[in-house]
């Protein structure tokens, strides 16, 4: 008998189980893996290395709002191909694709609601939309927001990103930044209240207009915040750039925002300014005193 003789194994066949996709997340940060479940719990932020994922319209206003306090204004608005743009695909077909894709009509959501005590005019921008471009309709109903929230004598309050104007649109898309920024200068001369916050990424036209125009400008941590993307100005002026000079920690250092707060506390630091500018947090204090 052979000291090793062929044995005979009996196979068995696992069944794998199936996993239903989307249930994981793997951090672009950390790497690490996060059940996905927990990061919705945690509004998106990572709870290893606290990196802000992005975040769709529908949950920054429940984020915010206080529930069913928010009322929306021009949901029906929607884009045109006005000028019958044509690339791989018509400006018409990219536009039915991103409606069918996030069940807006566009890239942004306008309002009345409650934030905490105060009654506001808000407003929440929506990457997934066409990169957040600012074409007319967002311009327009940023405008109208603004305008809407100075006849009511509202503070206004602009969840910004965007990856800058609507190509497809041309030179009306470019202005949107004077319209918008002419309503937030008749917003100011009557005393109110103007805070936008910054989210990944908010770039181009919008963050030269609208996005940096605010009583306080607040922007959620690591957010990429500039004018033109970091590859194009290296190439413009030929010199080596300051790393991460485009986030939202360096431009609070140097002075272009106010404030950078962790998502979790966006919504009571955003209630508190609100409670300075409108003297509430006075009045609370003489009362208890």
């Amino acid at each position: 008998m052979p000291l090793f003789g062929k044995r005979n194994y009996t196979t068995v066949k696992v069944r794998k189980r199936d996993i239903p996709n989307g249930l994981w997340l793997k951090c672009p940060s950390c790497t690490e893996i996060i059940f996905k479940q927990e990061l919705d719990a945690g509004l998106g932020v990572c709870p290893k290395c606290a990196h802000h994922f992005q975040m769709d319209r529908k949950s920054r206003i429940n984020m915010f709002m206080e529930e069913g306090s928010f009322q929306e204004w021009d949901a029906g608005f929607y884009s045109v191909d006005t000028l019958g743009f044509t690339g791989t695909a018509s400006y018409q077909e990219k536009l039915d694709d991103n409606i069918k894709k996030t069940g807006y009509k566009d890239a942004i959501s306008c309002g009345r609601g409650r934030l905490g005590p105060h009654d506001v005019a808000f407003g929440v921008m929506d990457f997934e939309f066409l990169g957040a471009s600012m074409g007319s309709v967002v311009g327009e109903k940023v405008t109208r927001l603004i305008e809407r929230g100075t006849e009511l004598r509202l503070p206004v309050v602009l969840v910004c990103t965007s990856g800058g104007a609507r190509m497809y649109e041309g030179m009306l898309s470019l202005m949107q930044m004077a319209k918008t920024s002419a309503a937030l200068s008749r917003h100011a001369q009557a005393g109110l209240a103007y805070i936008p916050i910054l989210t990944h990424p908010t770039m181009a036209g919008v963050m030269a207009s609208y996005a940096t125009l605010g009583d306080v400008i607040v922007a959620e941590p690591g957010a990429l915040i500039g004018f033109a993307g970091p590859r194009v100005i290296k190439e413009t002026t030929q010199q080596d750039l300051p790393e991460g000079f485009q986030r939202s920690e360096f431009l609070l250092k140097h002075g272009l925002l106010d404030m950078v707060v962790n998502r979790k506390e966006l919504k009571p630091t955003i209630v508190q300014i609100l409670d300075y500018m409108s003297g509430a947090e006075a009045g609370r204090r003489q009362a208890s005193s």
